[in-house]
């Protein structure tokens, strides 16, 4: 697979910055949906210990990767503790 994509580059110099976008999309969707499994409260990966993360969450905690509108400090708390 390498050897085409490199023969390819070699007749075809333009591709070269198609493939390292390409590459780069790649590998940030990779390195997102890594960051989703690992860090998203609503995943839970040792269900012995913690079978329900999301209720150990603070109201302040902000979950999505980027708020635009959305001030978590002033937020307040509309769940009970259990």
């Amino acid at each position: 697979m390498f050897r085409l994509l490199s023969n390819q580059a070699r007749r075809h110099p333009g591709l070269i910055p198609l493939f390292g976008f390409i590459g780069l999309g790649l590998g940030s969707a990779a390195l997102y949906l890594v960051r989703l499994a690992v860090f998203d409260p609503s995943v839970s990966w040792d269900r012995k210990n913690n079978p329900e993360p999301w209720n150990k969450l603070s109201p302040t905690h902000q979950s999505k990767f980027l708020a635009v509108s959305t001030d978590y400090k002033s937020l307040k708390k509309d769940r009970p503790d259990f």
